[in-house]
């Protein structure tokens, strides 16, 4: 890791401009792109390069700021891929995205320095970590890359997080451990405004935790104002709350939670239906 990471000065204006909204936008739109055959949301899955470069070309065209691409899945026992694995999915996505689209804006989500560095010498903008920055050598990737970051809180891991989740005070746990983290980085020198904050809905939290998490997620700013990114798209607490055990009927659901973080002032929606969430937000910015 070295000089050829660092981003320049209009390259991190780019990854800080999608991390935040201003006066003219509303609400960023992540799209996922999973390069997986088992993530939870079937229709997400794409399992060649052709498919998987197709359908982040038409969430750019449909408006989504960022592409977020993971080749390993993260649902609720999931059973981990080789870091070959996971290489040999995204890296030859993120290759043929950046080739086609200089400007369109790309996260990897990975748990792994070494995929993460690939991931931007192929052409990634941020690294999106599920595991919060544990691994030391994934703090050190961010920093000798001053790479755009998203910190999400998992307790456990996907194998063990739904087990028994317990907080005293859930919101204030995950906050503070979030803002530790985060605090280090820029204590470190890493720039606040390339820093998004996900209090990881569904990982390792009930159904009471995950509405604690959305009510009071003010606790995540801090003093610097860090971005805040929610990915609730069809998870269960969709299904908790509308009674749908399918995630290919929880689209609804997953629209009012959204609408939910555009009148929250939320910085990003992490989705699998793109243009669904662009037209709701080119709505509400009209009527709101």
């Amino acid at each position: 890791m070295g000089g050829d990471l660092a981003p320049s000065s209009h390259h991190r204006n780019r990854i800080s401009a999608g991390l935040y909204r201003n006066e003219t936008d509303a609400c960023h739109v992540m799209g996922i792109l999973n390069i997986t055959p088992d993530s939870f949301h079937e229709a997400s899955r794409k399992t060649t390069v052709e498919s998987a470069v197709q359908s982040g070309l038409k969430m750019w065209d449909m408006g989504a700021t960022w592409i977020d691409i993971g080749g390993e899945s993260t649902r609720p026992n999931a059973e981990p891929v080789s870091i070959e694995e996971e290489l040999n999915r995204v890296i030859p996505v993120i290759e043929a995205l950046r080739s086609a689209h200089s400007e369109g804006l790309i996260s990897i989500d990975t748990r792994r320095p070494q995929v993460a560095k690939a991931a931007l010498e192929a052409g990634a903008d941020i690294i999106n970590d599920v595991s919060g920055l544990r691994d030391p050598e994934m703090v050190n990737v961010v920093l000798k890359s001053g790479c755009g970051v998203c910190i999400m809180h998992m307790q456990g891991t996907p194998q063990t997080m739904q087990e028994k989740p317990e907080y005293q005070d859930c919101a204030l746990e995950v906050s503070t451990q979030l803002l530790e983290t985060a605090r280090a980085l820029v204590a470190a020198g890493h720039p606040p405004e390339c820093i998004a904050l996900d209090p990881g809905i569904g990982f390792g939290k009930t159904l009471e935790h995950n509405l604690e998490l959305l009510q009071r997620h003010e606790l995540l700013r801090g003093d610097e104002g860090f971005a805040i990114l929610w990915g609730v798209s069809r998870k269960s607490i969709v299904g908790q709350l509308t009674g749908h055990s399918d995630p290919a009927d929880r689209l609804s659901g997953t629209l009012a939670l959204a609408a939910f973080a555009f009148h929250e002032g939320i910085d990003i929606v992490r989705v699998h239906d793109v243009q669904e969430h662009i037209d709701l937000f080119k709505v509400l910015n009209v009527v709101d």
